[in-house]
């Protein structure tokens, strides 16, 4: 491996750190009503499993990337308009 990688290089502006972050906090807070309408039965068990996942599993990327600074999509090489 060579000498000058560096993993989880930061690769986003502190704009892009507070948008990623406050979005995966939006993400871990909805993710509440929805663990309520799956354990009341009000939607499908499973369909409510998957959402929950993946609003947790987001979330918890977002709030990631927004504290380490280094943005999975960016390191794909996706442009992102922040």
């Amino acid at each position: 491996m060579p000498r000058n990688m560096s993993f989880l290089e930061c690769n986003i502006g502190a704009r892009g750190k507070f948008v990623r972050l406050v979005l995966g906090f939006f993400g871990l807070i909805g993710s509440i009503p929805f663990i309520f309408m799956t354990s009341y039965g009000v939607i499908d068990n499973n369909l409510g499993m998957l959402i929950i996942a993946g609003l947790i599993g987001g979330g918890s990327l977002g709030i990631f990337e927004g504290w380490s600074g280094w943005c999975v999509a960016r390191a794909l090489g996706v442009k992102t308009s922040i």
